[in-house]
């Protein structure tokens, strides 16, 4: 066979596969153009669901009904509940998405669509609610049903909110020494960062990457010149009791020289040694005496000094 003959039998062959690929096409497109989910529009849910409807209208979500930014104008009951043609013609609550029947993570997944990577606290689920499977409709009731709002802004409300799963740390607002979140002058989210962090307890930072608690404890930032080795290290809650305590200034011992002596332990050591720190009496500090029962009388600058290695002044 000459190699012009070998080429006109491979030019046929090809355009035959062309010509089936294309003839396939051709049948699957309007196939599939049939079985596509259909949309009905809002006005058609609010024939049976118009009291949720109604309430819709009240919350920050009904801007997805009257806005065509996010193209689902005249939709908004779609955008969340997936496309209602077949759920509208048959009436059966299977042939819809219900939000509040999904698993947390699905639930996560229809909000996101929206919600991802936008510039608000909800942009991003990095954190222990995201971990321990708690979805947004958990604290966030999207149709307002019974007046409950979409989000909480009132501190009271917020706190209340967080309370009724965290029931152990808000028992712990009841002690004598505590921040003042029962009487509404804070909230769990000043110090809590509730849907996106990696830090401890979705801890929220302060002047960049600093602890939180600095944002209202400024004075105690720093950078001082002579540090307090468990600021930098350990953080506030080595001394301090962050949600309530017993103990006066929220600290985790009833008295502060035991505070102190978690970690310069009164433990003996080798003669010849710096007995001031740590020594057994009869030492420097003999805690036998009443002067060196109280730390700060002297080591005043406890969080850090700018002219004294020993936190005197």
């Amino acid at each position: 066979m000459s190699t012009r003959c070998m080429r006109n039998s491979c030019l046929q062959a090809v355009c035959s596969v062309v010509a089936g690929i294309a003839l396939a096409l051709c049948l699957t497109i309007p196939a599939a153009a049939a079985e596509s989910p259909a949309y009905v529009g809002s006005e058609t849910c609010k024939t049976c669901h118009e009291e949720i409807y109604n309430n819709l209208q009240k919350t920050p979500h009904f801007a997805i009904e009257t806005g065509a930014r996010k193209g689902w104008e005249k939709k908004s009951c779609e955008s969340c509940h997936g496309p209602g043609a077949k759920h509208a013609e048959s009436a059966s609550a299977d042939d819809i998405r219900n939000p509040a029947k999904l698993t947390p993570v699905e639930t996560d997944h229809t909000c996101l669509t929206c919600h991802l990577n936008q510039r608000t606290p909800g942009g991003r689920i990095a954190s222990g609610h995201a971990k321990d499977q708690v979805g947004c409709t958990t604290c966030h009731f999207v149709h307002g049903t019974a007046g409950a709002k979409l989000v909480e802004h009132k501190k009271s409300e917020i706190n209340a909110r967080c309370s009724t799963c965290h029931i152990s740390e808000w028992a712990a607002f009841n002690r004598p020494y505590k921040h003042r979140l029962p009487e509404g002058a804070m909230s769990c989210v000043d110090c809590h960062n509730p849907h996106a962090t990696f830090n401890v307890d979705s801890m929220r930072t302060s002047f960049g990457n600093e602890p939180g608690c600095l944002q209202c404890h400024s004075d105690k930032r720093g950078p001082f010149v002579f540090e307090h080795a468990p600021m930098r290290l350990e953080g506030c809650g080595a001394c301090h009791e962050p949600h309530g305590s017993a103990n006066p200034r929220m600290l985790v011992r009833h008295e502060q020289s035991l505070v102190c002596l978690e970690c310069h332990a009164n433990i003996s050591m080798p003669a010849g040694q710096n007995t001031k720190i740590g020594g057994v009496p009869p030492a420097f500090h003999d805690l036998r005496t009443s002067r060196f029962q109280n730390c700060t009388v002297c080591h005043v600058k406890v969080h850090g000094s700018y002219v004294d290695r020993e936190l005197l002044r």
